[in-house]
């Protein structure tokens, strides 16, 4: 038969709120099993509580007794395990991650969830840096590479990174007992992992400061490098470069490098995708008659047959003569569209003409 949940935190049915809460925080200290408690008693008490704490679930206990899960379709049980669930929170134009694997350790270690899982340091990585390159319109279309400076943090060179004058003494942190991380209370019950503020993440401490760097691991400078932009990028487009953002914390992993790509217009070619298109002005005669002309590409002049009555607006096919396409094989093609440019002012023999081609009937 199973316990009565207000016996296992020893409170009456009356008890209100703040009574079972302090029920429940004492038993927790006692029975914890980083203190050397019982572990299935913790977990008699975690499981008693995530009912008799939440004023609806009790209500639901009350009534239907330990049939309250099927009451409330399963919605209560103990522990529950939030590791590998993640999900992103924003408002008012801010947004935040909140990592449910974190969360789900932190309950596991207060409220004994039945894991055994060992602590490791996790050092903050250094900041992402973002830069911007204009390229012109050739040299996105065939790739460049483009010298950018950067502003960014290295790792200080006194103190190769660790915060701690040499020579100095370095000991575990009081704050967070050497684990790197501390828990943060958000809520009634709920908490969450963090790094630990007066340590970075290392879980040690040295009781001198770097001169240089003072305590920070890193200083901040600039460094100019080569940056290899590939053929067929576009405008708007970004570049990630892994590890080139700033140094982390006392010898964490460092952020990357963003380089957002700008592309000026060219007045000679339009660009959708991979595909380049132009215009071509024909007179009528060619038009009429068929004629080749010579057509402008980003690799150069090509020649482009008309056919006899190409009509104003068609629209002709060069294949192979677009952009390339980004980290693959091949290239688009080139579009041109042929227009046919009436003539404004006539001479007269040019009038009598097209006044004879008027009377004249064609299929």
């Amino acid at each position: 038969m199973a316990k009565d949940f207000y016996d296992i935190l020893g409170v009456p049915r009356t008890a209100s709120q703040e009574e079972i809460k302090k029920a429940y925080y004492k038993l927790a200290h006692q029975h914890h099993p980083h203190k050397g408690g019982d572990e299935a008693k913790m977990k008699e008490v975690n499981e008693a509580y995530s009912v008799l704490g939440n004023e609806q679930k009790r209500k639901q206990y009350d009534q239907f007794g330990h049939a309250y899960e099927q009451a409330g379709r399963g919605g209560f049980g103990g522990y529950q395990d939030f590791s590998g669930f993640s999900q992103q929170f924003g408002g008012n134009g801010q947004s935040f991650s909140f990592d449910f694997g974190d969360l789900g350790d932190v309950f596991g270690d207060i409220f004994g969830g039945g894991r055994t899982r060992t602590k490791t340091r996790r050092q903050a990585k250094g900041q992402d840096v973002e830069t911007a390159v204009k390229l012109k319109f050739t040299e996105a279309v065939f790739g460049v590479e483009k010298s950018v400076t950067i502003t960014k943090d290295f790792l200080c060179e006194h103190c190769s990174g660790s915060g701690a004058e040499p020579g100095s003494k370095v000991e575990t942190c009081k704050t967070c007992k050497g684990t790197g991380q501390v828990v943060r209370q958000v809520g009634f019950g709920i908490g969450f992992s963090a790094l630990c503020d007066d340590c970075g993440g290392a879980g040690q401490k040295a009781d001198k400061q770097c001169t240089q760097c003072h305590g920070r691991g890193s200083e901040r400078k600039n460094e100019t490098f080569t940056v290899k932009i590939p053929a067929g990028i576009d405008d708007a487009q970004t570049i990630r470069i892994p590890g080139k953002g700033s140094a982390g914390a006392k010898g964490a992993p460092a952020g990357d490098l963003y380089v957002r790509i700008s592309v000026e217009p060219d007045s000679r070619f339009k660009r959708e995708g991979v595909t380049v298109h132009t215009v071509a002005e024909i007179s009528i005669a060619q038009a009429v008659l068929g004629d080749k002309i010579d057509i402008e590409t980003v690799d150069g002049d090509v020649k482009l047959k008309i056919p006899e009555g190409t009509p104003s607006g068609k629209q002709f096919r060069i294949a192979g003569r677009g952009i390339p396409h980004l980290q693959g094989r091949g290239r688009g093609d080139h579009v041109v569209e042929v227009r046919i440019k009436i003539p404004t002012r006539l001479t007269k023999r040019q009038r009598e003409l097209f006044k004879q081609l008027g009377e004249e009937t064609f299929e």
